[in-house]
């Protein structure tokens, strides 16, 4: 006999037809639901009973789910898990076709804080052509590097400086910033002097930020903008 849902847009109350059921085979089932309440809560179930069975089924939703408060939660019920039983499954998903899978990944990755993952955050992925992808890559990069491989990451970040619109600008600003002055300085003085103008302004706003972080990230850029033309002139300084 079929039970009605007491609240059909949020799933909550009991029944067969929020797909759920009971146990994790279940709340396994729920993810594919239609609507993102019961996803949500599907996920809240698994992470709330943790059992090395839910794993993949969790990895492999991530790479699709297309709501974030619902990838969000999924990420929450992969950290619930052992890292035994969720880094090799997520560094498996970094070699996905799918951005979103990559991404997600990391972003669990980085949520999860596992050094063991860091040989898994390659040179391709730092720079990886999705923006998304490359910005979650950066933001785990820097919660894993291991003590002493510092400086080499921020070499490989400012490779990336230029890079995209605003909020991946920033991104990258603030790895860089939260690798530290002693790895990150040095990566930025040669793009100071970069032939590119984008190169230039931005690796000129991180260094600003790196010194007065509360400067902000636009007046950061307007400012380099400013002190690059200047240099520009006929008998500018260098």
């Amino acid at each position: 006999m079929t039970t009605t849902n007491q609240d059909p847009d949020t799933g909550t109350g009991t029944g067969t037809d929020t797909g759920t059921g009971t146990g994790t085979a279940g709340s396994a089932r729920g993810l594919d639901h239609a609507r993102p309440s019961v996803r949500l809560r599907a996920a809240l179930a698994i992470g709330s009973t943790p059992d090395p069975r839910s794993v993949d089924r969790l990895v492999e939703r991530c790479a699709v789910e297309p709501d974030f408060s619902v990838r969000e939660m999924l990420t929450w019920a992969l950290t619930r898990h052992a890292p035994s039983a969720t880094v090799p499954r997520l560094v498996d998903a970094l070699r996905s076709g799918r951005a979103q899978a990559r991404s997600q990944a990391l972003h669990t990755l980085s949520k999860i804080g596992d050094r063991r993952a860091w040989p898994a955050i390659t040179t391709a992925l730092l720079a990886d052509a999705d923006d998304e992808v490359a910005r979650s890559a950066w933001r785990a990069a820097v919660v894993l590097v291991p003590e002493g491989e510092e400086s080499g990451l921020a070499a490989a970040l400012a490779a990336q400086l230029g890079r995209g619109g605003r909020e991946t600008q920033l991104s990258l600003s603030r790895a860089l910033i939260a690798l530290g002055e002693a790895a990150a300085a040095p990566a930025l003085g040669p793009a100071t002097e970069d032939p590119d103008p984008g190169v230039r302004h931005h690796a000129m706003a991180t260094q600003r930020l790196l010194r007065d972080p509360e400067s902000g990230f636009e007046y950061a850029i307007e400012e380099a903008k400013r002190v690059t033309a200047l240099q520009d002139r006929p008998g500018g300084e260098r």
